[in-house]
C-alpha cells in the first residue's frame, strides 16, 4: 500500500516547490516505508511513498508510459491487472514492469477517463497527461482507499492520501466547517465529501475528477453505483452456492502477493468466512490475528479460536487493556479530523499485531452492509411496518407527543427503551433511520452547541447527508434503501476510514474481499428476504456457510467489534475524560455549552445514563482541537516525528 501527494497549477506553469512536495510526501511515510519517489515539471508535482507488495524490484513511482508523457502515482491494488495487461498488449502497449501500477497509464492511453471502469480492486490515484495538460484523480467504487484534495486561492490544487499532507501547505486555510461539526456529532464521523476543514474535500467513492490546465476547476463525476438490479428467478439453494463461489473467487484474487499474508479473525461471521475460504485456497497455514478483552461481554476471542482450530491457522491473540486509552492522542493524529468510533482502539492494536508477522491482511469488512447484518436493519423494518399503518400527518403529533412523555431508560432492556422507537415512528423513513443511528440525538446537539455555532449552521441539519443519497437510491424497498445509505456513508466514512488509517500507521495493507465490486453488485440484486429473513440478518450467508463454520458461531447474537467504553469512563478513564471536558481549549472554541458538557459527564458517572458515545466524541474532538491549533510547521514536524 502507498501514499500519494501532489500539486497541480491550473492557470500557470510555474515550478512546484520541491521542498513542499517532499514534505507533503514524507509526512505520509508510515503509509509507504519502503521507497519514495517524486516528479516535477512545469505546473505539476507528483509525490509517492511505497509499501512494496507486488513486483518488489520494479514498480517504483511515479511510473510513466513508454514516451514519458503520462505519469501516475497510485495507492491500492488492481486485482485483474494481469488480464488487463494481456488485453492492452494486444492493442500494442509495451510494459516494462510486472506490477499493477503500469496498467493504469496504458489503460488511460487506451480508454481515457473510462479506464476506471475496467479496474477491479481498491485504488486512489493521480494521473498526469503532459499532452493534454490534464490531471485525472480517481477513487475506487466503495471507498476502500482515501483521496483528499483542496483548491487554493492561487489556483493550485493539492491532493493527498491523508489530510495531514495538505495541512503541510502554508497557504491552505485551516478554517473549520461548522456543517462538518454538526455531521460529526450526529454520526461520529464526517461523511464524504465534506471534511472538518472548509477548504478540503474528500473525493467520494466511485468518483473521478478531471482537471485541465487553463480551465476552471471541474466537479467530481460518478462512474459507478450499486445498482440493486434484481436477478432472474434463483432458488435459495442456488443463491447460496453461487455466493460461496463468488466469495471464494474474491478471496483467491486477493492472495497474490510477494510478501507474507494473513487475516484478521474477530470470531464474527464475516472474518470467519474469509479465513475459511483462505484456508482452502492456501497451501500453507493461514496467519490469523485476534483481539481479546477482559470484559466477557465484548470478548469474541473464544469464537475466533474455534475457527483457528478448525482450519489449523497460525493464530495470534493480543489482549486490549484499559490503559490502551493512552492511544487517544495518537488516534487523533492518525485520523486528522474528529473521529469517534471507539473501536479504532482495538483496530489499531490488531493491525499492530498483524504487522509483526505479515505485510498484507484480509478482513471481513463490508458483510454487514452487503448482507444486512446490523441489528438496526431489523428494528428499522419493524418500525417501517408500523409507520405504514398511519399517514405521517397522524403519526407525527401522536407519536411525537408520546416520545416526549416517555422517560429515557438507558439502563433498561431494549424492549423497554421505547422512547427512541416512539420518536422514530413520528418521523418519515430517512429521518427515522438517521434518528436511530445518531450518536447524539437532535435534542442533545441542540443543548450541546453554543448560540454562535447554531448561527453558523443556519438551517443545515446532518440528516441531509442521508437525504442526498436517498434521492439517488436505485432501490425502493426499505431494506435496500438503508443498505444503500450505509454503503454511501457509514462504510466509507467510518468502517473503511478506521481500518485504512489504523493499518497504514503500521505499514500494513488490508484487502477486503466482501467489498469486491462484482460481489457487491451481485448481492445487491438478491431479494431482500434472502438477506434479512424472519428477523435473522445475513440469512443467505449463514445458510451458505453452514458446511464451513460451526452453528454456535453462525447463529449466536451479534457482538460487534467494540470496547467497554461505558465502564472505562466510570473508572480508569474518568479522570482523563474530566480533564478533557474541562479543558480551556474546548471552552475557548466557543462551540459548546460547557454546562451541558459537564451535565453529560455527571449523568454518566451516576450510572443511570449511558453517554459513552457522546462523551467519546467530545474527548476525540478536544484531542483534535489541540492538534489543529498547531502551526503548519509544528504539525508537519510532529507528524514527521
Amino acid at each position: 500500500m502507498c501514499a500519494i501527494a501532489g500539486v497541480f497549477d491550473l492557470y500557470h506553469q510555474a515550478d512546484i516547490d520541491p521542498v513542499l512536495l517532499q514534505r507533503m510526501t514524507d509526512i505520509q511515510r508510515h503509509r509507504g516505508p519502503d521507497q519514495s519517489g517524486m516528479h516535477r515539471e512545469a505546473g505539476v508535482g507528483l509525490g509517492h511513498r511505497r509499501l512494496s507488495i507486488i513486483d518488489l524490484a520494479g514498480g517504483q513511482q511515479p511510473l510513466f508510459n513508454e514516451d514519458y508523457t503520462v505519469a501516475v502515482v497510485y495507492n491500492g491494488e488492481i486485482y485483474n491487472f494481469q488480464a488487463l495487461m494481456r488485453e492492452l498488449q494486444q492493442f500494442g502497449h509495451i510494459f516494462r514492469t510486472h506490477c499493477d501500477t503500469e496498467v493504469i497509464v496504458h489503460a488511460w492511453e487506451q480508454w481515457g477517463t473510462r479506464c476506471v471502469e475496467r479496474f477491479r480492486g481498491m485504488f486512489a490515484f493521480a494521473l498526469w497527461d503532459r499532452k493534454q495538460r490534464s490531471l485525472f484523480l480517481a477513487r475506487d467504487r466503495l471507498g476502500v482507499k482515501p483521496l483528499h484534495y483542496a483548491m487554493l486561492d492561487n489556483g493550485h490544487l493539492l491532493f493527498a492520501s491523508e489530510i495531514k499532507a495538505l495541512l503541510a501547505h502554508d497557504q491552505l486555510r485551516r478554517d473549520l466547517d461548522p456543517l462538518a461539526i454538526e455531521d460529526y456529532f450526529a454520526y461520529g464521523y464526517i461523511p464524504e465529501p465534506r471534511t472538518v476543514f472548509k477548504q478540503i474535500r474528500k473525493l467520494e467513492p466511485g468518483h473521478s475528477l478531471l482537471l485541465r490546465h487553463g480551465s476552471a476547476p471541474a466537479q467530481p463525476r460518478p462512474y459507478w453505483d450499486v445498482s440493486f438490479t434484481p436477478h432472474h428467478v434463483i432458488s435459495p439453494a442456488q443463491a447460496a452456492d453461487e455466493l460461496i463461489e463468488r466469495l471464494r473467487e474474491a478471496v483467491r484474487i486477493r492472495l497474490v502477493a510477494e510478501v507474507p499474508l494473513g487475516a484478521f479473525l474477530s470470531g464474527g461471521v464475516d472474518s470467519s468466512a474469509v479465513v475459511a475460504m483462505m484456508a482452502q485456497e492456501s497451501a500453507a497455514p493461514v496467519n490469523t490475528c485476534s483481539i481479546a478483552f477482559d470484559d466477557a461481554q465484548f470478548d469474541e476471542s473464544s469464537y475466533a479460536h474455534l475457527v483457528a482450530e478448525r482450519y489449523a491457522t497460525r493464530h495470534h491473540i493480543q489482549r486490549v487493556q484499559q490503559h490502551d486509552a493512552a492511544l487517544i492522542d495518537r488516534l487523533a493524529g492518525l485520523y486528522d479530523e474528529p473521529f469517534a468510533d471507539s473501536s479504532a482502539l482495538p483496530t489499531y492494536r490488531v493491525c499492530q499485531l498483524a504487522r509483526q508477522r505479515v505485510t498484507v491482511a484480509l478482513s471481513g469488512d463490508g458483510g454487514d452492509e452487503n448482507l444486512a447484518g446490523y441489528r438496526r436493519y431489523r428494528w428499522h423494518l419493524h418500525e417501517e411496518r408500523l409507520r405504514s399503518l398511519l399517514p405521517l400527518g397522524l403519526r407525527k403529533p401522536l407519536f411525537g407527543a408520546l416520545g416526549a412523555l416517555y422517560p429515557k431508560a438507558d439502563w433498561a432492556p431494549r424492549p423497554l427503551r421505547a422512547k427512541s422507537t416512539l420518536q422514530a415512528l413520528a418521523r418519515e423513513s430517512v429521518a427515522a433511520y438517521f434518528h436511530g443511528i445518531s450518536i447524539m440525538k437532535d435534542e442533545m446537539r441542540t443543548q450541546l452547541f453554543s448560540p454562535a455555532l447554531k448561527r453558523d449552521l443556519g438551517q443545515y441539519h446532518a440528516v441531509e447527508a442521508l437525504r442526498r443519497h436517498a434521492a439517488a437510491c436505485p432501490a425502493r424497498d426499505p431494506l435496500s434503501t438503508i443498505q444503500y445509505l450505509d454503503l454511501k456513508t457509514y462504510l466509507p466514512g467510518d468502517i473503511l476510514t478506521k481500518v485504512d488509517r489504523a493499518s497504514m500507521a503500521h505499514g500494513l495493507e488490508v484487502r477486503v474481499p466482501l467489498l469486491d465490486h462484482t460481489l457487491v453488485e451481485w448481492i445487491s440484486g438478491l431479494p431482500p428476504a434472502l438477506k434479512l429473513h424472519g428477523g435473522v440478518g445475513k440469512y443467505l450467508f449463514k445458510r451458505a456457510l453452514a458446511p464451513y463454520l460451526p452453528d454456535n458461531l453462525l447463529h449466536r447474537q451479534k457482538m460487534g467489534f467494540s470496547v467497554p467504553l461505558a465502564d472505562w469512563f466510570r473508572s480508569p478513564l474518568a479522570s482523563r475524560l474530566q480533564r478533557s471536558l474541562s479543558s480551556q481549549i474546548l471552552a475557548d472554541s466557543a462551540m459548546f455549552n460547557m454546562d451541558y458538557v459537564q451535565q453529560l459527564f455527571q449523568q454518566h458517572q451516576t450510572g443511570r445514563r449511558d453517554h459513552s458515545a457522546p462523551l467519546w466524541s467530545l474527548l476525540m474532538f478536544e484531542a483534535f482541537l489541540r492538534q489543529w491549533q498547531e502551526s503548519p510547521e509544528q504539525y508537519a514536524e510532529r507528524q514527521a516525528a
